[in-house]
């Protein structure tokens, strides 16, 4: 059977265990059609780039599927008519990666680099820290400006 990954967005005034209910909702949706769900990952609270449906957050939730896609076109069927569900995303895939997703992997410091002392910062010249241009010389005959 095909893989799928699917990313859906519901409201934000749902709560956790509403959200992760809706995640086996969908499983059994899913199971019921022939498919199974292999992995599923609740991602939590986002704050959303835009505003969909005048809501600025929304619960994530991302599934692993291995279904016909039959079975996958009825939950997404459900999913867009269901009320708490604001946006689907699903992708078919040639394989699922192993471990968890990107977005549960814990950002670690270790993970971004040893960066050490950066040092002092170039010479600045006589400006100091007030990043003007100091004196520009002559500028000619210019007219004054109305201000």
């Amino acid at each position: 059977m095909p893989l799928y990954e699917h990313v859906f967005i519901s409201r934000q005034d749902l709560s956790n265990t509403q959200a992760e209910g809706l995640v086996e909702h969908f499983s059994t949706i899913l199971a019921d059609n022939g498919g199974s769900v292999v992995e599923s990952e609740y991602w939590g609270v986002k704050t959303m780039a835009y505003k969909i449906n005048k809501n600025r957050k929304g619960h994530y939730a991302f599934l692993k599927t291995d279904a016909p896609s039959s079975a996958v076109q009825e939950m997404e069927r459900l999913m867009r008519l269901h009320d708490d569900v604001m946006r689907v995303l699903t992708v078919k895939v040639d394989e699922h990666a192993e471990g968890p997703s990107v977005q549960m992997q814990k950002r670690d410091e270790r993970d971004r680099g040893d960066r050490g002392d950066r040092g002092p910062r170039p010479d600045r010249g006589d400006r100091g820290d007030r990043g003007d241009r100091g004196d520009r010389g002559d500028r000619g005959d210019r007219p004054a400006r109305d201000r």
